[in-house]
C-alpha cells in the first residue's frame, strides 16, 4: 500500500477542474467508503497498538508510527457498526484532519478512483446514518458513502468555537453592525462551528450546504441588488458534493457581479495544503479548520472597520 498516494504532487492540477480522487475502502460490512486523497498521509498494515486508561470508546489503540504517537479510531464502530477485531488483516489509514492526525482502522483498502464533484451527491434524506455522511457517490455500481469525519472527531475530541475573550471585544469593537456572512459547507459540525464563532462577533450567517448551492444563493441575492450591500465575505470548505470550494471561488471571480466578493477557504486540508492552488483560483485567504479566533481575525480584514 505504500505506493498508492506517490503521485500526490500530479494531483495539485485537479484544482480548479472540480475533480478529487477517493481512496476507497470498506468495514467490516459489505458497504464501501471513500475518502479524498488529500486527506491521506500514509495506508499501511495495521501495527501493533497499545491500550490505555480512560482511551475514549472510538479509540481502538495508540500506535507509534514513524515518530509519531497516533490513535487509531474504529471506524467502523464510530459510525454504529461492530468493532474491528481481526487487527492482523485489517489497515489504518494515517490521515490530517483539522491540524490533527490520527488513524483510521478499516477492514481493507481498495484502490484511488477520479471522479468529478458532480458525482458526489448529497446523502438523501432520511438515510439511516445520514447523520455520519457527508456524500454518497455510484462507482462501479455500487454506492460508495463519504463519512462526516469532522463529526466523528467532534464527537471523540470536541472543538472549541469559543473566540479568546480579548480578541472577542477587539473584533466587536472593530467590526460594523449587521453584516452578513456567506457559509458554505457540506458538515453539519462544521457548519455550526463557523456559525458560532461569527455570530460571536455580531454577524448574520447564511448556511448552506454545498458550493453549488452557493452559486445559486449568490446569484439569486445579486438579482435583488448589488451583493455587497448584501454580504460581506464568503467562508466555504474545500471538499463539497457537487461543486468544490475552489470550483466556487472560479465561479465567483468569472461572474461580473459576485467577482469582488472576498472569498476565504476554511477546510480541513491542513496538511497538505498548498499556497498555489488557492492562488490559482483566486481565494482571498485560506485557514485551516478549526481555530475560532484565527477565522474572526480573517473575518476582520475582510471588512471595513467601524470608523471607515
Amino acid at each position: 500500500m505504500t505506493g498508492i498516494l506517490d503521485s500526490v504532487n500530479q494531483r495539485t492540477q485537479l484544482v480548479g477542474q472540480n475533480r478529487l480522487e477517493l481512496l476507497t475502502f470498506r468495514l467490516n460490512r459489505r458497504q464501501r467508503y471513500g475518502i479524498n486523497v488529500f486527506k491521506v498521509k500514509e495506508v499501511l498494515q495495521c501495527p501493533k497498538l497499545t491500550t490505555m486508561p480512560n482511551l475514549h470508546p472510538l479509540v481502538k489503540g495508540i500506535a507509534h508510527i514513524r515518530g509519531q504517537t497516533i490513535s487509531v479510531i474504529d471506524m467502523s464502530l464510530a459510525t454504529g457498526g461492530r468493532p474491528i477485531d481481526d487487527l492482523d488483516n485489517c489497515f489504518v489509514i494515517i490521515s490530517e484532519f483539522n491540524r490533527s492526525i490520527q488513524g483510521f482502522l478499516v477492514s481493507s483498502v481498495e484502490r484511488i478512483i477520479n471522479m468529478n464533484w458532480e458525482s458526489i451527491l448529497p446523502p438523501p434524506q432520511g438515510a439511516g446514518r445520514a447523520n455520519y455522511l457527508t456524500a454518497v457517490t455510484e462507482i462501479d455500481g455500487e454506492l460508495v458513502e463519504i463519512l462526516d469525519v469532522e463529526k466523528i472527531l467532534d464527537e471523540i475530541s470536541p472543538v472549541n468555537t469559543d473566540i479568546t475573550g480579548s480578541v472577542l471585544e477587539e473584533l466587536i469593537d472593530a467590526l460594523p453592525e449587521n453584516r452578513r456572512v456567506l457559509v458554505a459547507d457540506d458538515s453539519s459540525v462544521a457548519r455550526k462551528q463557523v456559525q458560532r464563532a461569527i455570530e460571536a462577533i455580531g454577524c448574520e450567517c447564511v448556511l448552506v450546504k454545498d458550493g453549488k448551492e452557493a452559486i445559486n444563493k449568490l446569484k439569486e441575492m445579486a438579482k435583488e441588488g448589488s451583493i455587497y450591500d448584501q454580504l460581506a465575505l464568503v467562508i466555504s470548505d474545500i471538499e463539497m458534493p457537487e461543486m468544490d470550494g475552489y470550483t466556487l471561488t472560479a465561479e465567483i471571480r468569472n461572474n461580473p457581479n459576485l467577482k469582488d466578493l472576498h472569498v476565504i477557504l476554511h477546510t480541513s486540508l491542513s496538511g497538505v495544503f498548498n499556497q498555489a492552488m488557492v492562488e490559482r483560483v483566486g481565494a482571498n485567504a485560506f485557514i485551516p479548520k478549526f481555530n475560532p479566533d484565527e477565522l474572526g481575525t480573517a473575518v476582520k480584514a475582510a471588512m471595513p472597520s467601524k470608523q471607515q
